[in-house]
């Protein structure tokens, strides 16, 4: 049993266990029980820490260096990724205990993350072999095309659940193999490490080569190309068909999204000790954030890019539509669930961009303001491809194009264009769940930064024709990942524990628009879409 505060009983001796209510007892532990979560994004790493109602306590942020060495690259300096999560646990613990409590009241902690994103390292040493390649990096694309055209690429989608594309982690670690020589060189010699995010940290926290814990959960290993979706265990089909010897390449181990030791402890941080029992890919993990437990739930995170993950229940469903079939999550036995996914390359970098690149606002969340300068688009369409299109196109030879623009055209037009454009893209996402799984869904769960938008919001349940759920409480990644970590702990004994947590404050957003001006709008952005094709052919 919890142990109950001295305050409360003032002798073992004379505690009545015939009166008291143990349900209380109960509660009071839960009172001053919490769970951290770090949260690795593509632009910034944070450090949450969640009471047991799911109510975010303290937060710290830091965001770090985008490196850019040429057009369609994008990397990350492994050793500032976690750099970075130690600043923010250090800053996060120092604001907890300023409140008053003690971090020995931090029962575990999870890690959420972005996904594709590929580091290699020396196995022996621990040390990386050459930056990280973000998950929205391109330089893969001509070697994809090889791959598409080679023996055996038909099959690659039903058994991994992936299109071959430059998106998923296994593109990027054959570029790092036929360009880098130092990644050549620990290939051959067998010392060559792969990881996704997730098994970097752990492995960086958990003290690197010496404690070697060397792990990774099936929501981040189903994004690599590696995995057979149906089993949960590396293919050795699909490492053929990439022509990888597993002799040569160390793959971590996968083991459940949620468990009490296989992801070992912090070794440094002023969390050193404690337990990193949960681990999800960030999109799998504000699925889990939103209680997208059963089958038939949705939601869509409006980040940097744009994700939305359909709950398809406990066997995947292979997509005949352009969507991606991902692990939502692994909890144990009979609480495996599958997802289809549909992922949208630029969402909220899109707004950065006008802000960065085009300087039409100062930051971000001047963004809806500076769209409701006017009443419409202003006949503007902008097809925001700046990598590409994802799903349900694959389009590696799109680009950016606004279209329609005229003398009339003022900024506020390109504003609201942009904004429009991830959620149009939700819409053909949708479009094609409804596809594949033969339901219709009636509400969108929705989180992350752009959702702060009203207008977006609203144009977003406008267009898909369904109400737009958005919580009050918008964390929903980070508490994806505590309530991971916090399941393996007896924080939550079960999903029906969870109903009660984040409930308050949440905003619906209902279509104001008919179904008849709805799709002639969606047929003007699919007409821009086909516009936006071949640019580098």
């Amino acid at each position: 049993m919890p142990s109950v505060a001295a305050s409360e009983i003032s002798s073992v001796d004379s505690l009545d266990f015939d009166k008291v209510d143990m349900s209380s007892l109960d509660q009071h532990a839960h009172a001053h029980t919490f769970v951290g979560a770090i949260d690795q994004g593509t632009t910034s790493s944070r450090f949450l820490i969640f009471n047991s109602k799911g109510e975010v306590v303290v937060t710290h942020q830091l965001e770090f260096k985008q490196i850019y060495p040429q057009p369609g690259w994008h990397e990350h300096d492994p050793y500032e990724l976690v750099s970075s999560v130690e600043t923010c646990i250090n800053g996060a613990v120092h604001q907890f205990e300023s409140q008053g409590h003690s971090k020995a009241d931090i029962k575990a902690v999870g890690i959420t993350n972005q996904r594709e994103t590929t580091l290699v390292w020396d196995a022996r040493t621990g040390e990386p072999l050459y930056n990280a390649i973000v998950w929205t990096d391109t330089r893969s694309a001509e070697l994809v095309r090889t791959l598409k055209r080679r023996l055996g690429s038909n099959g690659v989608t039903e058994l991994c659940g992936l299109p071959l594309s430059t998106y998923p982690s296994g593109a990027k670690l054959l570029w790092l193999l036929q360009n880098v020589p130092a990644v050549q060189k620990a290939y051959e010699e067998g010392n060559l490490a792969f990881g996704t995010v997730d098994t970097w940290l752990v492995y960086k926290l958990n003290g690197g080569p010496r404690k070697n814990v060397f792990v990774t959960d099936p929501s981040n290993a189903s994004r690599t190309l590696f995995m057979n979706i149906h089993t949960l265990e590396y293919d050795e089909q699909l490492l053929d068909f990439l022509r990888l010897d597993r002799k040569k390449v160390q793959l971590p181990k996968i083991v459940q999204s949620s468990h009490e030791t296989a992801y070992g402890k912090l070794e440094s941080t002023a969390l050193k000790g404690i337990r990193i029992t949960g681990c999800l890919g960030d999109q799998s993990a504000a699925l889990v954030g939103q209680k997208g437990f059963t089958p038939g739930l949705a939601k869509n995170t409006y980040g940097t890019g744009c994700f939305l993950l359909y709950n398809c229940g406990p066997k995947p469903v292979i997509s005949k539509n352009g969507l991606l079939t991902t692990v939502a999550f692994d909890f144990g036995p009979g609480k495996r669930m599958y997802a289809l996914e549909g992922s949208i390359a630029v969402a909220g970098s899109s707004v950065k961009f006008l802000v960065e690149n085009f300087g039409f606002i100062q930051g971000s969340s001047e963004i809806s303001a500076l769209a409701e300068t006017v009443d419409d688009n202003g006949g503007c369409c902008f097809v925001t491809a700046f990598s590409g299109l994802f799903a349900p196109y694959w389009v590696d030879d799109a680009r950016g194009t606004i279209f329609g623009i005229t003398a009339y055209t003022q900024r506020g037009h390109i504003a609201r264009a942009t904004l429009e454009a991830t959620c149009f893209q939700t819409k053909a996402i949708l479009n094609a769940m409804e596809k594949d799984s033969g339901v219709a869904m009636t509400e969108l769960a929705v989180d992350g930064g752009m959702c702060n938008s009203d207008l977006t919001m609203q144009t977003q349940a406008d267009l898909i024709g369904m109400p737009v759920n958005r919580p009050g409480m918008r964390e929903t990644t980070a508490l994806g990942a505590a309530i991971a970590a916090g399941l393996a702990v007896g924080v939550w004994e079960s999903f029906d524990d969870l109903k009660s947590v984040n409930l308050e404050g949440r905003t619906i957003f209902k279509p104001l628009i008919g179904k008849e001006d709805a799709e002639a709008r969606f047929g003007r952005w699919e007409k821009a879409v086909q516009m936006s094709k071949g640019w580098l052919a």
